[in-house]
């Protein structure tokens, strides 16, 4: 049963390796003018909820499974995922704003967050591995 809960986790960091790579490219786009604002916005505001999804998916497996140092691991990211999303101001977009995306930094701020988030994702990639490869050893 742990392996399979590793394996579910893998396959699900996978997808928020992905995912954050097609932020840190469509980002780049906009940063580079090869997308308009808008249509930046768009593209990864409909990305924000399954990405909030996901991570919550591996958070609660890990608190179900009771690895909790893994849990705790993940716990501040799916928090901040849910607090970025609830705090989207009345009359904006999504959580990218293509009003506000240029305004006070915050193309730069989001491109942090993502590499961020992508360094995390790799560092839980190979945690998650480790340990499937050791539950499988185990069983």
């Amino acid at each position: 049963m742990e392996a399979v809960v590793f394996i579910v986790s893998l396959a699900d960091c996978c997808a928020l390796i992905f995912l954050s790579v097609y932020f840190i490219i469509t980002l780049s786009d906009l940063e580079c003018d090869y997308i308009n604002a808008r249509a930046c916005c768009s593209k990864l505001n409909k990305w924000i909820i399954p990405e909030m999804v996901a991570q919550c998916l591996s958070t609660m497996l890990m608190m179900v499974s009771m690895h909790w140092f893994i849990f705790l691991l993940n716990l501040p990211v799916a928090a901040w995922n849910i607090y970025r999303y609830t705090k989207v101001p009345m009359g904006n977009m999504g959580v990218f704003d293509p009003t506000e995306i240029h305004n006070r930094g915050l193309l730069k701020s989001h491109m942090k967050e993502a590499m961020i988030k992508l360094g995390y994702h790799l560092l839980c990639f190979f945690i998650y591995l480790y340990s499937m490869i050791l539950a499988l050893i185990n069983d």
